[in-house]
């Protein structure tokens, strides 16, 4: 995640020195080019310093660190594999519990050349050479950020996308994304899936296309294929089955909601758990209380219902609860009501931009005093204002103590206490100033 949020980053400032121009510095934007390999550089020495801060943590703590594959003989014993010559180093260590958290590696379509030439979302920002015409091929937050940042870098990126964007997340919020990323520079293929790729001569890459029903097969050259269409977990080569373990029909693992496996000793935390969101600070927080419930006698268990998130493209979205679909499934839609704005950001005006972009909705429910189940926001800086959120949001805030909040003006943030435009009433939700 570090290392994407660098690379969005990166792209931001770019956007930034064509403002400073409205702003009255004295720059020839049109003249400014960006330097991939300074990037690179300063994000791989990052993931480096993250590597050795990790190591050194567990060391201060007394843990133990094998550098090792594992894999499991029976529910107390795990072989440890150090590398995979002949010649390796294998032995044996029994525990009385086990915790499983080895995450997932990237998915990659069937199709001839497909996995052979292209990259993952992994594999980016470790790419010595400028990626160059990129195709970009799934529709998830991670291939969305991807082709964000490089449009703003300044490469000709394409999203080939098989049907929604986001999926799981609010569509209306998702459309906003693909609309803005679009408006910008992004170019978007719908409707289709990659079937072939070849390298060419000269280095470039051929991919084949087709809709995904079936039909004509068309081509686009590019200098990069990135894949991002989701990861699978790595627990084949767990052994697994030696245990009886249940799994989902991915591969991942079912748990209890005190992340227990359907074997007792063993739990299971992070993307490898079943039907668990896919982030970073979600399975660092099941693993703290996992360890305080098992040798703290604590009883307190993850909530996995209210997590704030924010998808870094190149508006950034955040969200916390409900989408509006899952929102109305939930509590019907008589029950639901949905307060929102569109409106332009203050620094926007000058640097005119974003116009009509920004957009936040708060969905409350009717039958709980409008207790609000949904929080959305699209604009710069939404993570932050996101996770300030968050702790209303846990405390079962309503749109009452929304509104009785007092905004900080003039601020992205403040919009969240001054909502009075429903949808249901069909007003325009446009705001006139800031």
């Amino acid at each position: 995640a570090s290392q994407k949020k660098l690379c969005h980053t990166g792209a931001l400032l770019g956007e930034s020195l064509h403002d400073a121009v409205k702003y009255g510095w004295k720059l020839d934007a049109k003249s400014l080019k960006h330097d991939w390999s300074t990037l690179i550089s300063a994000v791989q020495e990052h993931i480096k310093s993250l590597n050795t801060g990790s190591e050194d943590d567990l060391k201060n703590k007394n843990v133990t660190y094998h550098n090792a594959f594992a894999s499991f003989v029976d529910k107390h014993t795990v072989q440890l594999k150090y590398g995979w010559g002949e010649d390796a180093k294998v032995e044996t260590k029994t525990a009385r519990r086990f915790v499983i958290a080895v995450g997932g590696r990237p998915k990659y379509p069937e199709g001839p050349g497909l996995e052979e030439y292209a990259i993952s979302s992994d594999d980016i920002f470790s790419l010595k050479k400028a990626p160059g015409k990129t195709l970009v091929v799934g529709a998830s937050y991670v291939a969305l950020e991807c082709a964000g940042f490089l449009t703003g870098l300044g490469y000709d990126t394409t999203v080939m996308v098989r049907s929604i964007l986001l999926r799981g997340f609010d569509q209306q919020m998702a459309n906003k994304i693909g609309d803005y990323m679009e408006a910008n520079g992004t170019k978007f293929l719908r409707g289709f899936v990659p079937t072939k790729c070849e390298k060419q001569p000269d280095g470039k890459l051929k991919v084949e296309y087709q809709p995904k029903a079936g039909g004509e097969t068309e081509t686009v050259v590019v200098d990069t294929l990135l894949l991002a269409i989701g990861r699978v977990p790595e627990t084949k080569w767990l052994n697994l089955d030696k245990l009886g373990m249940k799994l989902d029909r991915s591969g991942k693992i079912l748990t209890a909601t005190n992340e227990q496996t359907s074997v007792p000793n063993i739990y299971a935390i992070g993307d490898v758990a079943s039907e668990k969101l896919e982030l970073t600070p979600v399975a660092i927080q099941a693993g703290r209380l996992l360890a305080q419930r098992l040798y703290s006698r604590s009883q307190t268990l993850m909530r996995y219902d209210l997590v704030p998130t924010t998808v870094f493209t190149p508006i950034e979205y955040g969200a916390i609860g409900l989408s509006e679909e899952d929102a109305i499934k939930t509590y019907g839609e008589d029950n639901i009501e949905v307060y929102h704005s569109t409106f332009r950001p203050l620094e926007m005006f000058v640097a005119q931009r974003m116009a009509e972009d920004c957009y936040v909705k708060l969905i409350c429910n009717k039958a709980r005093q409008e207790t609000v189940v949904g929080f959305h926001i699209l604009g710069p800086h939404a993570g932050e204002v996101t996770q300030g959120f968050s702790i209303a949001m846990r405390k079962g805030a309503t749109k009452a103590d929304f509104d009785m909040t007092v905004g900080i003006h003039p601020t992205m943030a403040e919009e969240l206490t001054i909502l009075d435009i429903t949808k249901s009433s069909g007003a325009d939700s446009k705001k006139a100033g800031c």
